[in-house]
């Protein structure tokens, strides 16, 4: 781990940031590519985009904020963790979905039609946040006893975000960096075979949800909380809804196609 890219004394880069922007920038230029060959308006995607993005990292913040309201109310000193930590990524996604709603009327654009095109993109900039996650010391595992485990010992990710520090435990940011390689792979090849529209982002939502839940189980963090007693996490709570709304999307683009 290394949650300080570049350290100046007067002024410190953290890693987690730059792959942050890294992703992003990736997302996006993926997306205006894919865009362009359907001929489609990728400026005023790319625009809505930002904006998207904009309200995605707030959402981010809110949740990781929200599922752990009652230490910070107590503690409000640790809010400046939240401001490096990267938040929880279903309530940037939750952020994201409420602007795009919001956005696409304005910018006059089919929403299931553009948000095919942005599906795969979301993937990419998601797996490279990932390695941020690793370098920063946040979204850690629980205690794993395996060959692969990671071990964190720089103090500044203690302080930041409480990483446990000197203890075999899960990589989950590897963990979920594989997940959202392989899933930006497949989206951007299912893009390609020319789908019913609003399938691919039926997909993403699916196999993500799918995905998340799972992967969550590898998790050791408090600050993802939990629902109805402890059942399960919020990340989980939320991964079963992006599922249920993606089949309910599938099921609608193929209805929608042969009719």
């Amino acid at each position: 781990m290394h949650p300080v890219l570049i350290d100046l004394g007067f002024i410190q880069i953290p890693t987690y940031g730059v792959m942050l922007v890294l992703g992003v920038a990736l997302g996006l230029w993926t997306m205006k590519l894919r865009a362009d060959k359907a001929g489609l308006e990728s400026d005023r995607i790319l625009d809505l985009s930002l904006w998207v993005v904009i309200w995605a990292l707030a959402g981010a913040k809110v949740l990781l904020v929200l599922v752990e309201l009652p230490r910070y109310l107590q503690h409000p000193a640790d809010l400046l963790g939240v401001l490096r930590a990267g938040g929880v990524f279903l309530g940037g996604l939750l952020a994201a979905i409420v602007a795009a709603i919001v956005l696409f009327r304005r910018y006059q654009l089919r929403f299931f039609e553009t948000a095919d095109v942005v599906a795969p993109s979301i993937s990419l900039g998601q797996a490279i946040g990932r390695i941020g996650c690793l370098m920063a010391g946040c979204c850690w595992g629980g205690r794993c006893d395996l060959p692969w485990a990671i071990t964190y010992t720089d103090p500044r990710a203690h302080a930041n975000v409480g990483t446990p520090l000197g203890v075999p435990l899960h990589p989950f940011p590897v963990y979920a960096m594989i997940f959202n390689f392989s899933l930006y792979g497949f989206l951007a090849w299912l893009y390609k075979r020319g789908v019913a529209t609003g399938r691919v982002f039926a997909s993403y939502l699916m196999i993500y949800g799918t995905g998340r839940f799972l992967l969550e189980l590898t998790r050791g963090d408090a600050d993802r909380g939990f629902v109805f007693h402890g059942l399960m996490s919020t990340s989980q709570f939320i991964g079963l809804l992006l599922v249920a709304t993606g089949a309910a999307i599938w099921i609608w683009a193929g209805r929608r196609q042969e009719g």
